[in-house]
């Protein structure tokens, strides 16, 4: 029996006054036009490095670099898997995020029958927060493990089985039309970054497009009054984080499907991180770990976002705030440094609740 449980999700915080979206471009204001101090966007440019954008109300604030470059994004890609499982389970292609993955992955129930088979109760909720346990010796919903063989398992089943694309087509006939076409997106987000021959399911995307998938959760899976994700599924995602009482994995190796890929780590077992209770369907989130200790100290509570390579490549929504923040190939490479930059980016809007 699975011992993941998730709390009611208190509705976000989310400025909706402007209901302001990009079309095929991004409108531009100076900062001080939306209440922010360029001073401080400096200084959060000289922190992050690499190229990035701030998003406020809608409009883009400040920006560095090159905003077109298309690039991969590691890790930070998994929202995006994320909200193409809760899409499913809204279209009726999963019939609930308490289904087993088997239906569609029947090798499943074959798989590890010394452990009682435990691979048969595999759920999509279990694979959207990492802690289904493929490829260690827990049982579904007993342990975190952060894992880019499971990531793998996902993204084959998903993308593979359940909306029926190929490596091939998936931009064409999964991504695009039903997301980033949708969004506008101006530099042909790819989910075969590297190609159909490595590592097949990488997100490569321009900083600005990224801002995009971060402006749809910021306004509930709302664009342009097309409700592209239902409100609640896009809450309950970026606010919904596995609970302490989950442990890590302990990493005891276990049997994975024959064949089975990885959509980078080679490490088996692979064992990257806790969730320090601030991961959500794929998010992170500014939770609390089992310490007491907050995940981003000096950012407001309801902030969440996408990280690739521990911090390089990264997407941040504070809803409180109303601002979006995107960036890549930075030097932000530890949490200590994201919540530096995090730290800047509130202090920049001068209209935040002060202390």
């Amino acid at each position: 029996m699975s011992r993941l449980k998730f709390k009611d999700v208190t509705p976000l915080v989310v400025i909706v006054q402007a209901a302001v979206f990009p079309g095929v471009g991004w409108e531009r204001r100076a900062p001080e036009r939306v209440q922010m101090d360029a001073a401080k966007l400096d200084a959060l440019r000289e922190v992050v490095g690499g190229r990035g954008c701030v998003i406020r109300h809608g409009y883009t604030v400040y920006a560095w670099g090159d905003q077109a470059q298309r690039a991969d994004v590691a890790s930070a890609a998994k929202p995006w898997y994320g909200h193409f499982v809760l899409k499913a389970v809204e279209d009726g292609r999963i019939g609930s995020l308490d289904e087993p993955v088997a239906r569609f992955g029947p090798r499943l129930n074959t798989l590890n029958a010394p452990l009682g088979f435990k691979d048969r109760q595999i759920t999509w909720r279990h694979l959207a927060n990492q802690v289904a346990c493929y490829g260690v010796r827990e049982n579904p919903g007993t342990a975190f493990d952060y894992n880019d063989w499971m990531m793998a398992l996902l993204w084959d089943t998903l993308f593979l089985k359940v909306y029926g694309a190929t490596y091939d087509n998936v931009d064409s006939e999964v991504l695009h039309p039903l997301l980033t076409d949708i969004l506008q997106c101006e530099d042909d987000p790819t989910f075969m970054a590297f190609g159909a021959e490595d590592r097949p399911g990488r997100l490569a995307v321009s900083v600005r497009d990224f801002a995009r998938f971060g402006l749809l959760y910021l306004r509930a899976g709302n664009w342009r009054g097309r409700q592209v994700l239902g409100e609640q599924l896009a809450r309950v995602a970026v606010s919904s984080p596995v609970p302490n009482s989950i442990p890590r994995t302990a990493g005891d190796a276990a049997e994975m499907l024959p064949g089975q890929r990885t959509l980078g780590s080679q490490r088996v077992p692979d064992n990257q991180c806790d969730h320090l209770g601030s991961y959500s369907f794929l998010w992170w989130t500014n939770g609390i770990d089992r310490e007491g200790t907050r995940h981003w100290p000096d950012v407001p509570t309801d902030a969440y976002g996408a990280f690739g390579h521990g911090g390089p490549r990264a997407m941040v929504v504070i809803p409180s705030l109303d601002v979006i923040v995107s960036w890549n190939d930075a030097s932000v490479t530890s949490r200590e440094a994201e919540n530096e930059a995090l730290r800047l980016l509130t202090q920049a809007c001068l209209d935040r609740a002060q202390e």
